[in-house]
C-alpha cells in the first residue's frame, strides 16, 4: 500500500499508511440541509460535491479504491422529489464522469441491482463502463447504487444455486471465494477502512461479506461537513489500529 506524509511536508511528523480501499456510508445530508431551513435535497447536492472533493482528495494521497453508499435498496421509500433529486444528481454526476475519466485516470463505476433504476442512467452507466474499461491502471470511485448488503448475498446465493442446480457446481466445492465472486465486489479487494459520519454508529445493511475485518471509524461530522482534514483524522486513527484478521 502507498505512503503519504499526513502532515504535509514537515519531515517531523510520522508518515501514515494509506488504506489500499476506503468506504463511506454518506449520512447526514438531510440533517445538514434542516439545520439551515433548507430542503432535504440541498443537503443532497451539498453531498455530491463533498463526494468530489473527498474522493478526489482520496486519490491524490494515493488511495486505490473509493467506494460509497449512494442509495440503498430502502431509499425507494422516501418523499419521491427527494428520489428524483437524487436520481438527477446521479445523472448529472455521471455525465461528468464519462467526460473526465480518461484525464483523472479515474474509473467510475457503479455497483447495485440496477435493473430498476431508470433506462437512461442504465446507459449512462453502461458508458461510464466502456470509458472505464480503456483506462490503465486507474483509481477507482465507485458509488452504491439501489444496495443492499443483504440483497446482494441474496443475489449471490440465487446465482451459485443456479449453478449447482444445472451441474456446474457441486455443493461441496462452495467456498467464501465462490460467495464472493458472485457479488457486487467481484474485482475488488474489501474494505481496508469503513468510515461513517453524521454521529450514527451502525452499519446500515452495506458491505456486510465484504467488512468482515474492516476498519470502522464513526465520526459526528455530517458528511455535507466532511473535508479532507476529516479523512486524515479516520487514517490516522486506521494507523494505530492492530488488525490480526483473526490472528495473534
Amino acid at each position: 500500500m502507498a505512503l503519504f506524509d499526513l502532515f504535509g511536508k514537515d519531515e517531523g511528523k510520522a508518515a501514515q499508511q494509506v488504506p489500499q480501499h476506503i468506504a463511506v456510508i454518506m449520512d447526514g445530508n438531510g440533517r445538514w440541509a434542516k439545520k439551515r431551513g433548507m430542503p432535504r435535497k440541498a443537503g443532497h447536492a451539498a453531498g455530491a460535491e463533498t463526494f468530489r472533493r473527498i474522493a478526489t482528495y482520496s486519490k491524490d494521497i494515493g488511495v486505490k479504491y473509493f467506494t460509497v453508499y449512494a442509495f440503498s435498496t430502502e431509499n425507494w421509500k422516501r418523499p419521491q422529489d427527494e428520489v428524483d433529486a437524487l436520481m438527477n444528481l446521479f445523472r448529472r454526476y455521471l455525465k461528468e464522469a464519462i467526460e473526465d475519466m480518461a484525464k483523472n485516470n479515474v474509473a467510475v463505476q457503479v455497483i447495485g441491482d440496477l435493473h430498476v433504476l431508470p433506462e437512461d442512467i442504465r446507459d449512462l452507466i453502461d458508458e461510464c463502463d466502456e470509458v472505464a474499461s480503456g483506462l490503465d491502471n486507474p483509481a477507482y470511485a465507485t458509488l452504491c447504487i439501489n444496495y443492499g448488503g443483504r440483497d446482494e448475498i441474496k443475489n449471490a446465493v440465487r446465482a451459485i444455486a443456479q449453478q449447482v442446480q444445472t451441474g456446474e457446481l457441486s455443493p461441496e466445492d462452495i467456498t467464501e471465494e465462490t460467495v464472493s465472486r458472485h457479488l457486487y465486489t467481484a474485482d475488488m479487494p474489501d474494505p481496508d477502512l469503513i468510515i461513517r459520519p453524521s454521529g450514527e454508529i451502525r452499519i446500515s445493511n452495506f458491505l456486510l461479506w465484504q467488512s468482515a475485518y474492516s476498519e470502522y471509524y464513526f465520526t459526528d461530522v455530517l458528511w455535507p461537513d466532511f473535508k479532507p482534514e476529516h479523512l486524515d483524522a479516520a487514517i490516522a486513527s486506521f494507523n494505530q489500529r492492530q488488525r490480526r484478521f483473526g490472528g495473534v
